[in-house]
């Protein structure tokens, strides 16, 4: 079953996931240049990552989205097992969002324009004047009422477990008064880890929990060391081994 399972990414899934990547990528940027960025940054995205997604066969179950409330700006930060991390939170966390992202993701072909066109924000850590437009862009789109993503670990984990958080994502959302929303992503490690990148994919069931936001209960330092507390240990216990 396993070399059936690779015969099929080989033969099906991968020339379908090209295609459709190029496709995304250029009506994304068409859409965008258009000025219909809010649309074209989000759709086609979420459509490409739902496509890669069922076409593996990979079981997807998300929970909790009764926790998210329309018209609301969100700072969700969720735990990064994989690359598929991508896919599982631009297919199916259901709101509009835009990316904190590395700055070596703008190299990836046909992908990294089209999340320049459809404004996500690299993060530039060359240097504090970078680092300070990165999260000036983050915060004027939280302030016109669009939501982020971040991974606040800074990278993919190498053994399935989670790293120390960096307190950027934390810090924004503690300037602006905006509640934290952790989400918990379990199988992506399962199947696709860091040291695998480049091989054929394993099966196995995908999980998205969005948990509860969590509410600024004050503004300062003391605030944001609590919230990065109560996210990690959200997730931490939503985290299946």
């Amino acid at each position: 079953m396993k070399y059936l399972y690779r015969t099929y990414q080989l033969l099906i899934c991968m020339p379908l996931f090209l295609l459709s990547t190029m496709l995304t990528a250029t009506v994304t940027a068409l859409g965008c240049a258009l000025g219909a960025v809010n649309f074209f940054g989000y759709h086609p995205g979420r459509l490409w990552s739902k496509l890669t997604i069922r076409s593996l066969l990979l079981p997807m179950r998300v929970e909790g989205r009764e926790h998210l409330r329309d018209g609301q700006s969100y700072v969700f930060v969720a735990n990064h097992q994989g690359a598929f991390d991508i896919f599982i939170i631009y297919g199916y966390l259901g709101r509009n969002f835009k990316w904190l992202m590395k700055q070596a993701l703008r190299k990836v072909p046909f992908v990294g324009i089209a999340c320049e066109y459809a404004r996500h924000i690299f993060v530039d850590k060359s240097s504090p004047g970078k680092v300070k437009q990165t999260y000036e862009r983050a915060r004027t789109i939280l302030r016109g009422g669009m939501s982020v993503v971040v991974f606040p670990e800074g990278s993919r984990s190498r053994t399935g477990s989670m790293s120390r958080f960096q307190r950027g994502a934390f810090m924004l959302a503690d300037e602006l008064q905006l509640p934290i929303v952790p989400l918990t992503i379990n199988g992506s490690f399962k199947v696709l880890p860091r040291q695998r990148d480049g091989h054929f994919i394993t099966w196995h069931p995908l999980t998205l929990t969005i948990h509860k936001p969590i509410m600024p209960t004050g503004q300062g330092a003391e605030n944001v060391q609590q919230t990065m507390k109560m996210s990690y240990e959200a997730i931490e216990k939503s985290l299946k081994a």
